[in-house]
């Protein structure tokens, strides 16, 4: 690649016939190495920059892929969660009915055990009426006997 100091540096032999104006052709030369220069310059300052863009990218490529599996393993927390608070749920359900079970079934023999004990306080009832009422016609009997015997 030819450098601005090439141009700079450059010199033409001189011909007699026909040659071109030695100032004309070094105003030329002065001009185009200060165009040559400006754009060496651009072209430096985009390559750096090219640079660093390049490397911005790649460092925002790396922090994608750290958020793609961040948000990969953040969704399967939350399906681990879901599905652990699910069994959670169906195990306390399931318990919750077995405690309810147990609690139908004790109340049941319960109510069984209060039939029976108001069944036999019926029974005792019926008989303590079937004594008091042979007591009294008993009791009765010896009334009218003794008004007969007076």
């Amino acid at each position: 690649m030819i450098t601005p100091l090439d141009i700079e540096n450059k010199k033409f032999s001189r011909k007699m016939v026909n040659g071109y104006d030695v100032e004309e052709v070094d105003d030329f030369l002065d001009e185009l190495t200060s165009d040559y220069e400006k754009k060496c310059r651009d072209i430096s300052e985009k390559d750096k920059k090219i640079a660093q863009l390049e490397k911005d990218l790649v460092h925002y490529k790396t922090i994608e892929s750290t958020l793609q599996n961040t948000l990969v393993i953040a969704q399967s927390a939350a399906d681990e969660v879901k599905n652990t608070a699910k069994q959670q749920a169906e195990q306390i359900i399931k318990e919750a009915e077995g405690n309810a079970k147990m609690s139908l079934d004790s109340l049941n023999q319960t109510i069984i055990l209060r039939q029976k004990e108001k069944d036999e306080m019926e029974k005792q009832f019926d008989i303590y009426k079937a004594k008091m009422e042979s007591l009294l016609i008993s009791q009765l009997e010896l009334i009218k006997d003794m008004k007969k015997d007076d």
